[in-house]
């Protein structure tokens, strides 16, 4: 297409849809490439609770549904597609979706992350209703439940003790009998006497299907063979996540685990006129609220860096 936009979003979730509702109000004509999956993460939970402004609580894709709506209010068009290839070679940018090429002054890359999952179909099926990635989001709907925590490293062991907060019970299961968590966290787990350990055993299946609602786990011992069923009220997967970042590693400096480097106090890549927003760049909070909260500091950046541009070009001109 020959039309040269401001700003090209990509992603849609609480960080790509935040940037487009600044970026639109600020006139800048935003263009997000959502993707076919848009909403992110959100869209696999049910009640939101933290979130401010939603006293009553929501659910999760009728808050992105929000969201998408408010920035389209202002102006911001959307493609629901995923995006094929980029070029950031030169200014403009490149964006392709398929055989359609868009191009921008600036680009917001807002692709977010996914949380790893078992690969069971039973955990799919109940996901939102017992099964959850996240224990600061949901970790309060389980008081005095049962609850089991599926992993081994410092996440699992983080994710287990916020839970024992609530939880009358934490169940641990991991794989081996060794943890890749780092020793003072695996203590800090022992030494709470609401969790306990299961070793040497892996998830199998997801129990509940017929209730609607997690009711416990068939876990296969990894030594043995064996199987067995444990009662539980819900599942903490806590596995490890994978930044959405595949398109731009070629292009965009990154961490060990693919996750974009920006500037220290802004969303700024290395490349100039390339900024970066949300989970794609933050694997420490994973919130709705931090990734909104950084999706306003791209648009930000980006209409400074435009402002810049523009008043660069004024002045060349001038001396002319």
């Amino acid at each position: 297409m020959s039309q040269v936009r401001d700003v090209i979003i990509i992603g849609g979730g609480p960080a790509g849809y935040t940037a487009a509702l600044y970026t639109a109000r600020a006139n800048l004509n935003p263009l997000v490439i959502e993707g076919f999956n848009w909403g992110g993460q959100l869209m696999i939970t049910s009640d939101v609770e933290n979130y401010p402004g939603y006293a009553d609580g929501v659910l999760g894709p009728a808050m992105m549904s929000d969201f998408r709506r408010q920035a389209e209010r202002f102006g911001a068009e959307f493609v629901t597609d995923d995006v094929t290839s980029v070029d950031f070679s030169e200014r403009p940018f490149r964006v392709h979706v398929g055989s359609d090429e868009y191009r921008a002054e600036a680009v917001i890359v807002a692709t977010g992350a996914s949380a790893r999952q078992l690969g069971l179909s039973s955990e799919q099926t109940l996901q939102g209703r017992g099964v959850s990635y996240c224990a600061t989001c949901d970790g309060a709907f389980f008081r005095d439940k049962v609850v089991v925590v599926a992993g081994g490293g410092d996440s699992a062991m983080e994710e287990a003790t916020f839970l024992a907060r609530f939880a009358r019970r934490v169940v641990i299961v991991h794989r081996r009998d060794e943890f890749r968590a780092s020793p003072i966290m695996v203590d800090r787990a022992r030494a709470n006497e609401k969790i306990e350990f299961v070793l040497n055993a892996v998830v199998e299946e997801v129990l509940g299907e017929a209730a609607g609602h997690v009711t416990g786990l068939r876990l296969r011992d990894t030594v043995t063979g064996d199987a067995r069923e444990i009662e539980a009220d819900g599942i903490f997967v806590a596995i490890g996540h994978d930044p959405t970042t595949a398109l731009f590693l070629d292009w965009l400096d990154h961490d060990e685990q693919g996750y974009l480097v920006t500037e220290p106090r802004s969303t700024r890549t290395n490349i100039t006129g390339v900024f970066a927003a949300g989970d794609v760049q933050d694997h420490t909070y994973r919130q709705a609220v931090t990734a909104a909260g950084s999706g306003t500091m791209a648009a930000l950046d980006v209409q400074r860096y435009l402002e810049e541009q523009r008043h660069e070009r004024e002045v060349t001109a001038a001396s002319v």
